[in-house]
């Protein structure tokens, strides 16, 4: 089971021109992702650039996309991601429980964790076919 950890942003981070953290708090972060690469359970991890360099992309009905950016409410970003793959659940819960606090000790932060969708959960068709053709091309 993939697991996404994901770091909600604050108007600090957004308000950051490069990336910029006590020393502290990079060491505790680094620490946790050692350990979480030593139980074999780390896919992939990272920080964000904040909204002002990114952009969404809204589907309108009849198909026409436009593009909009920077972001106005840091609530509804997200800061960085950890990415992991464990047995289940419960264990999941135990590795987002350790997640060092991202915007340092004694500051307010959230993180969500939200599970990923594997593609067995989806019903079988050439699409999805096509997807584990994909993916197992991408692991040869």
């Amino acid at each position: 089971m993939r697991f996404m950890i994901i770091v909600k942003s604050c108007p600090a981070f957004e308000a950051e021109l490069s990336p910029a953290a006590p020393e502290e708090l990079m060491a505790e972060m680094a620490a946790y992702h050692e350990e979480l690469m030593r139980a074999g359970v780390l896919l992939d991890g990272s920080g964000l650039h904040p909204s002002r360099s990114g952009w969404r992309v809204h589907y309108g009905p009849e198909g026409k996309r436009i593009v909009d950016g920077p972001f106005a409410e840091a609530k509804e970003l997200i800061a960085g991601y950890t990415l992991i793959q464990v047995r289940n659940r419960e264990e999941a819960l135990e590795w987002s429980r350790r997640f060092p606090n991202p915007a340092g000790r004694g500051m307010e932060a959230v993180i969500e964790v939200r599970q990923l969708m594997e593609l067995d959960e989806f019903p079988p068709g050439q699409a999805l076919d096509k997807f584990k053709q994909m993916e197992a091309n991408q692991k040869a």
